[in-house]
């Protein structure tokens, strides 16, 4: 069992609000430990696996810089401001298309965005925006806001995209029940997912109507 201690470990950290890459790092390196490695096969093992999913980390690193030039320039102004002109948007309706638009394209394994690509300088601002049409948000509310917003980003990516039979999660089902001795069909897992999705959907169509009524002072 102390080769969990990684998990406890990130765990707590989160918890403390640390810095979450360090908190990983460290993790790691504990598991590392425990699990009766030396310190060179720890650090071998975290570079090699740096290496090999280096496709995954570097579209992040470039579109930072890219979001980051954009904000300078007023992007979060400009869309909080169109969304101030529409009479029916408000922050719940507003996340609730978002997190439907995130889902369907999950289910066809397409990626529209991610949180420092889409939801911090485009969905949250857009939702804020929506919710100061009736008086700017309190601190509270906006954060409240704020994380509604990165909720619908990861309800509506992770849920849906075990819908599609070609992406990673489902083979990584299939994998882990192969090797348990299950046998599974990666059509079936994926036609199981969808209830699923269709359930986290409604749940959150029922948490942004909730929201609205928050912001608009009819509940705590």
């Amino acid at each position: 069992m102390i080769k969990l201690i990684g998990i406890l470990m990130v765990a707590v950290g989160f918890e403390l609000r640390l810095n979450p890459l360090l908190v990983v790092v460290a993790a790691g390196l504990a598991t590392g430990l425990a699990a009766g490695f030396s310190p060179e096969e720890v650090l071998a093992l975290l570079g090699t696996s740096f290496v090999d999913n280096r496709f995954m980390t570097l579209p992040v690193l470039l579109m930072l810089p890219v979001v980051g030039l954009l904000e300078r320039h007023g992007l979060q102004e400009r869309v909080a401001t169109l969304i101030r002109r529409s009479t029916e948007a408000t922050a719940g309706r507003v996340l609730l298309a978002y997190h439907a638009l995130r889902a369907g394209a999950s289910t066809v394994a397409v990626n529209i965005g991610n949180h420092a690509s889409m939801v911090r300088p485009v969905v949250a601002p857009m939702a804020e925006g929506a919710a100061a049409r009736a008086g700017s948000p309190s601190p509270d509310k906006a954060a409240g806001i704020r994380a509604h917003a990165a909720a619908s980003e990861n309800l509506g990516n992770f849920f849906a995209d075990d819908i599609f039979v070609a992406v990673g999660p489902v083979l990584l089902i299939k994998g882990v029940l192969d090797a348990a001795g299950v046998p599974a069909d990666v059509t079936a897992i994926a036609w199981w997912g969808a209830p699923t999705a269709l359930w986290v959907l409604a749940v959150g169509w029922w948490r942004y109507r909730a929201l609205d009524r928050r912001l608009s002072g009819g509940g705590s």
